[in-house]
């Protein structure tokens, strides 16, 4: 651990965050460049892209149980990243998109890690013919493999929203729900829509390692919604100056435990380390919920009036906690809002004090957006387009990543539930608006860049 030194103090308490608190390594995730696998022989290029992601990435479960037992903390998830496919896939028709997906399936099944992300195209400004024939394959392919992981880029800030691909995602995510109607539309769990996408997020379902990335590199995700939330506990009536310096420590102490498992797994991977993405991403688990760090800044019930500034505030401060503990923080890093992995978010929705409409404020101000929401399986189309667009532009105007994953349940109405376990968690339906957004889908084109998008 040449890049770092830690004290006695800082590895006690380390110890103390891992065994009281929930402190774990959420993600080891190693990104893989596929750009020397490009073949026009579908099935040379599946051979190079298998070939590649197995030598890479063939020692990553044995290296994260080793420092499992030696650091002990506990690594939650171990994934694979790769280019998006839309990126090496040249002139791959349907049938062969859906081969390359069942190639990553079969690679990540082989080296028993969790989730593969990648099957991936960025469509902000346009699609070329290789980009509407994967966008068109994604509810086939994600119904037919566990482990791949779909997202697709439709806004940026500096190309504005592409409305054709807004539209068309409405229908891809009902596809993808109906495809998997009896596993609770689970298909839907494993597709993000993004805007602004970062090429080095380790977390699923969005990660894919960027065009810009390096051939392979090690990125670490550290979470510990239960770190910061034993530390505010014991802050008692602290106002808000305290506790942003509370939650501003805590976060220094979670991203340089995330950081020393980091290099090490990259040392001993022989690959380059990337960064740390602190990110306080919640589990069902009592104790470990973003939420409850916001009723203990003082909300009866996340979603009433205040939750906007408590979730500013708490994003903010790890933030700046993080950047302060590591030059190479990166990825998404903030707080996550998942609605069915946070077991308060799911109480506070199924007692109606939490509504996607105030979901949809929180996120101008955290890290990511709309995250695994049950709506009604009859939403219609251009209503989830009419989402994903809004979430969009929350994006594209505040130069910030923003994402959605809604889930249409499939033959589930409002008071209903869809459960898929372990992280995924479970999720009550909720409702949307009733109100049509029909017409304002259909005028398809493209919402220009921002003004914030000329900077040169």
């Amino acid at each position: 651990m040449r890049h770092l030194s830690f004290s006695g103090e800082e590895i006690i308490e380390t110890i103390r965050m891992v065994r009281t608190e929930q402190l774990d390594i959420r993600t080891i995730t190693v990104g893989i460049s596929l750009f020397d696998c490009v073949s026009d022989d579908t099935d040379a290029l599946c051979r190079n892209v298998h070939g590649k992601i197995t030598r890479i990435a063939r020692d990553l479960r044995k290296v994260s149980g080793e420092l499992a037992g030696e650091f002990g903390i506990p690594i939650v998830n171990n994934r694979i990243a790769v280019t998006p496919i839309s990126l090496i896939a040249g002139k791959a028709n349907h049938d062969g998109l859906l081969k390359l997906a069942m190639t990553l399936d079969r690679a990540a099944s082989e080296l028993k890690v969790d989730f593969i992300g990648g099957f991936s195209a960025h469509v902000e400004k346009g699609m070329t013919g290789i980009d509407t024939a994967l966008i068109a394959a994604l509810p086939r392919a994600l119904a037919t493999t566990e482990r791949v992981c779909a997202s697709v880029n439709v806004g940026t800030t500096r190309a504005g929203l592409n409305m054709d691909a807004i539209a068309e995602m409405g229908r891809i995510v009902k596809a993808a729900a109906a495809e998997t109607a009896t596993r609770d539309s689970i298909g839907c769990a494993k597709l993000v829509v993004f805007c602004n996408a970062v090429e080095d997020n380790p977390f699923m379902a969005g990660a894919f390692h960027g065009a810009s990335e390096a051939d392979c590199v090690v990125n670490v995700g550290v979470s510990g919604p239960g770190v910061v939330l034993r530390a505010l506990k014991a802050a008692g009536e602290a106002d808000f100056g305290e506790l942003t310096e509370i939650i501003r420590r805590t976060a220094f102490k979670i991203t340089r435990a995330g950081e020393l498992v980091g290099r090490a797994a990259a040392d001993r991977l022989g690959i380059p380390f990337g960064i740390v993405d602190l990110s306080l991403a919640p589990t069902p688990a009592e104790g470990d919920s973003v939420a409850r760090i916001l009723e203990e800044i003082g909300l009866e019930r996340v979603g009433t009036h205040g939750s906007t500034a408590a979730l500013a505030l708490l994003n903010d401060a790890v933030k700046k906690g993080g950047a302060m503990a590591s030059s190479y923080v990166g990825g998404l890093s903030g707080a996550f809002i998942p609605l069915s992995e946070d077991r308060g978010m799911i109480e506070a929705a199924e007692m109606g004090a939490i509504t996607i409409d105030k979901l949809e404020a929180m996120t101008s101000v955290c890290s990511v957006g709309l995250d695994m929401i049950a709506i009604p399986g009859d939403t219609p189309a251009e209503t989830i387009s009419a989402i994903i667009a809004d979430e969009a532009a929350i994006g594209m105007i505040n130069k910030k990543t923003t994402a959605v994953r809604l889930i249409p349940a499939v033959g589930k109405k409002v008071g209903d539930s869809v459960d898929f376990g372990g992280l995924l968690g479970r999720a009550p339906v909720i409702p949307v608006n009733p109100h049509a957004s029909t017409r304002f889908i259909k005028r398809g084109g493209r919402i220009p860049a921002p003004l914030q998008a000329l900077i040169n």
